[in-house]
């Protein structure tokens, strides 16, 4: 047994020392062969880990910004994986001198062939080093008849190409020479920060300068909106039967660019509605048949009743909020189904969310001695206060029938707390109305362990400030 394993592996010695290739004088085994393979992957992973530990922790003691320590931790990873190569060719043997004829053969060969990878190599060399586009840039560039204009911000850029992560989250993937011959619009070439335009047209009869104060009361309103570069108003003129302005503001989220068009738009519309300063009509409205419009205006008054605005505003803790609280409440909301018999949630589950009835209908009881407490229908609302307070439910909610919920989960109502302190104040308010409910409700999370020392209170009112405040980590 011992002398056919040894010949097995003299055997196999021999196979791995028997020459498979000739470069030159150079002479390479399969022996050889292996241990470049090897070598080479060994060198690629030292590679990633020093290219990620200069981008991620050297450069970035230094103060450098993200673009310059990705640029410069790849030309110092292709210089030390380049290095690395050719160290370990010459330490398995092979002669440079040799591999340096063959790759001319090659190249005089395969040079018509590689032209394309050759100019997208040379081009990422010159990203690299002049930086027109760098990592972080938002850019536009033309695609195709088909996209016409693409925008998106630079992820990585290597000696191949460039990856572009569009505003959808999808990554686009041009190669360098198209970024280097294509004219191409770089948003953050000097700076960080991009001005929004936003065109408004007011009919005749308005004054210019209310109008003014009220686009710029409506972009202050904006907390992503620069300050310190004010926005501005243009009175551009007088066109087509109405006043032409247009508010210019700065921001320096750049992927919120479209986001903060939207949110804009929803504050100019709402405020300038509460000024009674109506937009410019387009002609054509005005020939619409009258019966179709008063048709329209009573199918509008019977949706109104229905609307999320209005069933938001019947929730107690609501009913203060303005159109534009409101909106943001809808914003970050979600629909759901749930079918009949489903179990939307147990008692003790946590209060993490907040439902209101679209459509259907749910029972609510207890479990555990079978209680029926109640059964909720379309427009109605519950689970609000264990949301906001963060407590265990403290009954179960099946459905009777194929219902559709609109959804107020924790982390939403956690992001619009912060971008609306006031509103939390307001809600603090609403809930010392019920000093007897949120006493019960305090005795319970005592008795469940669920309250520190810090944030109990005698006071109801004070404790459930510092409830709030502590679970939706407010300042």
């Amino acid at each position: 047994m011992k002398r056919l394993i040894k010949k097995i592996f003299l055997e196999l010695s021999q196979i791995l020392q028997n020459p498979v290739l000739k470069i030159g004088q150079t002479t390479i085994s399969l022996a050889s062969l292996l241990q470049l393979i090897f070598s080479f992957v060994v060198v690629i992973i030292i590679c990633r880990i020093f290219d990620n530990l200069l981008k991620n922790k050297i450069l970035v003691n230094f103060g450098i910004d993200e673009g310059n320590r990705e640029a410069l931790a790849t030309i110092f990873t292709y210089i030390f994986g380049t290095l690395g190569f050719l160290i370990i060719l010459e330490s398995t043997g092979f002669n440079l001198a040799s591999l340096a004829v063959l790759a001319g053969g090659l190249g005089i060969g395969l040079g018509f062939g590689i032209q394309n990878i050759t100019a997208n190599f040379l081009s990422g060399l010159t990203l690299l080093i002049e930086r027109s586009v760098k990592v972080g840039d938002v850019v536009e560039l033309w695609i195709s008849e088909e996209f016409k204009t693409l925008q998106g911000k630079v992820k990585k850029i290597t000696l191949r190409s460039t990856i572009i992560q569009t505003i959808d989250g999808s990554s686009l993937i041009i190669p360098n020479s198209e970024l280097v011959q294509k004219p191409i619009l770089n948003c953050t070439y000097n700076q960080n920060i991009i001005q929004i335009s936003i065109p408004v047209k007011i009919e005749y009869g308005n004054d210019p300068l209310v109008i003014t104060e009220t686009l710029l009361d409506s972009a202050y309103m904006e907390l992503l909106v620069i300050v310190d570069n004010p926005p501005k108003v243009i009175f551009n003129g007088f066109a087509n039967g109405y006043l032409d302005f247009e508010l210019k503001v700065w921001i320096n989220q750049i992927n919120e660019k479209n986001d903060v068009r939207s949110i804009l738009n929803y504050t100019i519309e709402y405020n300038l509605r509460h000024k009674g300063i109506h937009f410019a009509a387009n002609k054509h409205i005005n020939e619409i048949n009258y019966s179709l419009y008063s048709q329209y205006n009573q199918f509008e008054k019977k949706q109104k009743n229905s609307s999320l605005r209005t069933l938001l505003r019947q929730v107690t803790y609501f009913k203060t909020f303005n159109d534009l609280d409101l909106r943001k409440l809808i914003e970050i909301g979600y629909r759901r189904q749930i079918k009949e018999s489903q179990i939307l949630f147990h008692e003790n589950d946590p209060g993490d969310a907040f439902y209101i009835i679209l459509s259907g209908k749910v029972e609510v009881f207890v479990a555990k001695i079978n209680k029926h407490l109640t059964t909720l229908g379309k427009a109605q609302f519950f689970g609000e206060l264990a949301l906001m307070l963060a407590i265990p439910r403290t009954a179960t909610v099946r459905a009777l029938e194929d219902t559709t919920l609109f959804v107020i989960n924790n982390q939403a109502f956690e992001t619009f707390l912060k971008g609306n302190s006031e509103l939390a104040e307001e809600i603090i308010n609403e809930l010392a109305k019920h000093q007897e409910e949120l006493t019960s409700r305090q005795q319970q999370l005592r008795q469940m362990g669920l309250i520190d020392e810090s944030e109990d209170d005698v006071n109801p009112v004070i404790w459930v400030r510092k409830r709030i405040r502590k679970v939706f980590n407010l300042q």
